[in-house]
């Protein structure tokens, strides 16, 4: 997992250095765009589109027959009958090419979270950093060391919360960072990268230790500890934008990737 987990993040980080000149709207846009485009030609090689032809004149069909028959309760009755039949026969078939692209897309999402969701740090303003230790952690044991970059400040002893098991800490950049915090705890080394100032950049989520959670938390190499689960550094979310309106990301590259689809249907000869 780690390693499709690496192949998809090089990937995404090759095409955000060529997009970083741009705002982070328009890069999401070409992204989505591109995305769309590639999921409708997908869905035309994967698809049975001689069958989806049909059941679509059939679906024109009834609906055409409802509206000459209205005034036929009986012919009326059996072209909705036609008519769920033939809809339910489109989303069998529509069911073979969306499982085609359901865990790649959903695995794409996940990774674009990376520097479409996240925001780095805002300089000198506090974040929290929090650790979740393992169940044999003792609470009244002393907490871990966290050891931060030099231009990246601590804010005071970490705090203990022992029903969940977490440790927080306050931190406060002062200059643009691009590094590692580290953590100690009984002769072991944990790290966290961290990410603050203004410029775009990849923002990784939450770091773990369970093999199967990185899937969900890419990013970062999964984490060989015996005392801590996971360690996240609550980033702000990043700031989209149109017309004055804030946007959420994952809406807009749904509506530009769907949109996108829908013209080059015809061009690509796709049929939805």
């Amino acid at each position: 997992m780690e390693m499709l987990n690496w192949f998809i993040d090089s990937i995404l980080l090759v095409v955000h250095v060529f997009l970083s000149f741009a705002p982070r709207l328009v890069g999401l846009t070409i992204v989505a765009a591109s995305i769309g485009a590639g999921m409708l030609w997908v869905f035309g090689r994967t698809s049975d589109q001689e069958r989806m032809k049909q059941v679509k004149r059939r679906v024109q069909a009834s609906l055409l027959e409802l509206r000459v028959f209205v005034d036929e309760p009986a012919i009326s009755l059996r072209a909705q009958g036609r008519l769920i039949a033939a809809n339910l026969n489109y989303l069998a078939l529509a069911l073979r090419p969306m499982l085609w692209m359901g865990v790649p897309i959903a695995l794409l999402l996940i990774h674009l979270e990376a520097f479409y969701e996240r925001a780095p740090l805002a300089l000198a303003e506090p974040a929290l950093v929090t650790m979740r230790m393992t169940a044999d952690w003792i609470p009244s044991a002393p907490p871990p060391v966290l050891i931060a970059p030099s231009n990246v400040t601590i804010l005071g002893p970490p705090v203990r919360v022992a029903a969940s098991r977490e440790v927080s800490w306050r931190i406060l950049p002062y200059s643009p960072v691009s590094d590692r915090l580290l953590f100690r705890y009984n002769g072991q080394e944990v790290a966290k990268w961290l990410e603050a100032g203004d410029r775009q950049r990849y923002v990784t989520g939450r770091r773990v230790r369970s093999r199967w959670e990185t899937i969900l938390s890419p990013g970062e190499t999964r984490m060989r500890s015996d005392f801590a689960e996971w360690i996240d550094v609550r980033y702000p979310s990043a700031d989209l934008r149109i017309f004055g309106f804030h946007v959420n990301w994952l809406a807009w590259f749904l509506i530009v990737s769907m949109a996108t689809a829908l013209l080059l249907k015809k061009r690509l000869g796709v049929v939805l």
